[in-house]
């Protein structure tokens, strides 16, 4: 076994027991809790900065543990800072274990450094941004998720053991709202640091590529809800469902391509 399959196994294992999380009789924020996604937080960050190291990788499985690793960074800071973010567990954990079996899969597809003509810290900023960014919509994503499931839940009066573990709706509501701005505002400055570093490259400052043109819908949908909530009271399964659409462009942007390139390479 290459040193590689044993590092994607061992990530992906730290993810198990904190997805197991909400099985358990006594859900709680509680020392367990804590220990468990520290764990879930430390494989694949540890996997991913090992990863880019030194320079930024172009392969889908790079991406996709970059990806996982930031969303659980930024799920455990939301969790200790709201009280009831944590709640998201069942939700986060099997998504973060699907793309973590996904990156596992295709380990084997190679990619090259990242080569660019833009300064080093211009693409740097760029590409943090976009990981805080995908990092911020997977957590939206998922409370936005909770609150539709929640919803139906209510309307049909059908209550099942996933929707009595996550969020009340009015809780997931304002949570997903105040992660909208958030990555509405990361989001714009991602447009301008890729707006910098395509002028450094090429003397453009926009080329319409599909991750250009999927970031700018999706920061035009998020934009036009945040409006349409203040303006015009867009609540519930509607402004759930425009989320997760802004959630799909972005992932459809990070990832999309690779992934359609790579299972035709393979």
């Amino acid at each position: 076994m290459s040193n590689s399959i044993a590092f994607n196994l061992a990530a992906l294992f730290a993810l198990i027991p904190a997805a197991l999380l909400p099985l358990r009789r006594s859900g709680a924020r509680d020392g367990l809790f804590w220990g468990l996604l520290g764990l879930a937080v430390a494989g694949p960050l540890l996997w991913a900065a090992g990863q880019v190291s030194g320079r930024w990788q172009t392969n889908l499985s790079a991406d996709l543990w970059v990806g996982i690793a930031a969303s659980l960074v930024l799920f455990a800071g939301i969790a200790a800072f709201h009280r009831q973010a944590w709640r998201l567990t069942p939700l986060m954990m099997p998504y973060m274990m699907l793309l973590g079996l996904m990156a596992s899969v295709f380990d084997r597809a190679t990619g090259q450094p990242l080569a660019s003509d833009a300064p080093a810290g211009w693409l740097d900023l760029h590409i943090v941004v976009s990981i805080i960014t995908l990092g911020l919509l997977t957590v939206a994503a998922a409370a936005a998720l909770a609150s539709f499931l929640q919803a139906r839940a209510l309307k049909f009066k059908r209550p099942n053991g996933l929707t009595r573990m996550l969020p009340a709706v009015s809780e997931s509501d304002r949570l997903f709202e105040r992660l909208l701005v958030l990555s509405e505002l990361v989001l714009g400055l991602g447009v301008v640091s890729g707006m910098a570093t395509e002028y450094s490259e090429t003397g453009s400052l926009l080329s319409m590529n599909h991750k250009t043109l999927f970031s700018l819908l999706a920061f035009g949908i998020i934009g036009l809800l945040l409006i349409g909530r203040r303006v015009c009271g867009v609540r519930g399964q509607m402004a759930a469902r425009v989320v997760l659409l802004a959630y799909s462009l972005v992932i459809l942007g990070y990832f999309g391509v690779k992934f359609v390139k790579q299972v035709l390479l393979s």
